[in-house]
């Protein structure tokens, strides 16, 4: 049943079928020609898939990042970064890097931190010289740091997945978020110096109080969200309505920018884009029930026990299955239907489900700017209006530094795990 699963989505995704669909067929027909169930276990799992409270926080968090977006909340993150780090060469595209971390500390979302912050700064940073092609790379690799920073999307699936606290997930991701945020500002400014960018990066630059006053409502929010959190005062799920909430009122009250006509907008293009990814995580979970049932996860985990003699090698299988993965198919899906196999694995050989999920979460988040079905990609080619092709030279070093930030991520666990001890324990 499983292998005939597999063959339907492969076949399914090669007709460029979107990959909710794929999915979900692909387990339709596993029933259908597979087993003696009836038809009323696909929508019986379907249902089961979404009801889970947790994920009211992926619509919210995406409303979110569409009010700020809206709210000119964007454009003062990217002032204020750059008034930190402009006056460096190579500082606009550190800029991004830094714009795109703050972003990520709320919405939670990798593909609206590219349209957000994108749309702003890949435009300044082919006005100052920078090739546009390396500027759309730059925005798609670093707008990875959503689904790593918390809050994040991606790892609320993986704790609801794999039944582990997304507390604990969240606060785990700060030390691997600043690590690849901090080693993607580092090769920005090594590679500027080499190529002669960024001579003019300063020009345009609004003093650091100036520029720290008018984002000072739009850096609160982080502060609210994440502080909220950690001191007990909302869960992660009620973060995120606080986090719409308070971008609704920086809009309205505090910057003055979000006017009531746009609201309709900002809900159409939430809805749709929440639609989506609970459609995926709807047909995975159904996808995921069945070969559940078929006894794969148990199958793969005695050959997983078998094959491998410790963790070390585990890890290093796992990240090779879970980078190629990644690059072929949706995070979403890939976290709703791999995490409950290989988490109960990971646990087996003594790793940390927490530490095992942020390796899960920014293994494949690397899918998100990898060709050939990088979300990230189309979302930054489309902005900078540049062709995929003419942006993976410029790709390839990114994909590199942050490869060599997950072999840290992976085998150096206090990274991920020290600050959420400090709390936790």
């Amino acid at each position: 049943m499983t292998a005939g699963m597999l063959i339907a989505m492969l076949v399914l995704l090669g007709l460029s079928v979107p990959v909710g669909i794929s999915v979900g067929l692909a387990a339709a027909v596993g029933v259908y020609a597979f087993t003696k169930l009836p038809l009323l276990i696909v929508v019986q799992q379907l249902f089961i898939a979404v009801d889970k409270f947790p994920l009211v926080a992926v619509p919210f968090f995406i409303l979110a990042g569409n009010v700020m977006e809206r709210a000119g909340i964007s454009q003062r993150l990217v002032d204020f970064a750059k008034a930190l780090v402009g006056g460096l060469r190579g500082g606009l595209a550190v800029t991004c890097v830094l714009t795109c971390m703050i972003f990520a500390a709320i919405s939670g979302s990798s593909v609206a931190t590219t349209f957000a912050i994108g749309a702003i700064l890949i435009p300044a940073l082919a006005r100052h010289g920078y090739p546009r092609p390396h500027a759309a790379s730059l925005q798609a690799v670093s707008a990875e740091l959503g689904v790593i920073v918390p809050p994040s999307i991606p790892l609320i699936l993986y704790g609801v997945s794999a039944e582990v606290s997304i507390g604990e997930l969240f606060i785990a991701g700060f030390g691997p978020g600043l690590l690849i945020a901090s080693a993607l500002a580092a090769t920005v400014l090594i590679w500027c110096r080499i190529k002669g960018w960024g001579a003019r990066d300063g020009e345009d630059r609004l003093p650091l109080f100036t520029a720290g006053r008018r984002a000072f409502a739009s850096l609160m929010l982080p502060v609210v969200v994440l502080g909220g959190i950690y001191g007990g005062v909302f869960t992660p799920t009620e973060a995120s309505v606080i986090a719409v909430v308070a971008a609704l009122v920086i809009g309205f009250v505090f910057h003055r920018e979000l006017k009531l006509r746009d609201l309709p907008v900002i809900f159409r293009k939430s809805v749709i884009s929440s639609s989506v990814i609970m459609f995926i995580i709807a047909a995975a979970g159904l996808f995921s029930y069945l070969i559940t049932q078929a006894g794969v996860p148990a199958a793969l985990g005695r050959y997983l026990a078998d094959t491998f003699s410790g963790p070390w090698a585990f890890l290093i299988a796992v990240n090779v299955v879970l980078f190629v993965v990644g690059m072929f198919i949706e995070t979403s899906a890939s976290i709703i239907v791999l995490a409950p196999i290989l988490a109960p694995v990971a646990i087996a050989f003594g790793i940390d489900p927490v530490h095992f999920g942020i390796i899960m979460v920014v293994n494949l988040a690397m899918g998100m700017f990898t060709p050939p079905f990088g979300v990230n990609l189309f979302a930054a080619s489309a902005v900078a209006r540049v062709p995929l092709n003419r942006m993976v030279p410029y790709l390839l070093p990114f994909i590199g530094v942050v490869m060599l930030c997950q072999a840290v991520i992976t085998y150096w666990s206090p990274l991920a795990l020290t600050l959420r001890d400090l709390v936790y324990r």
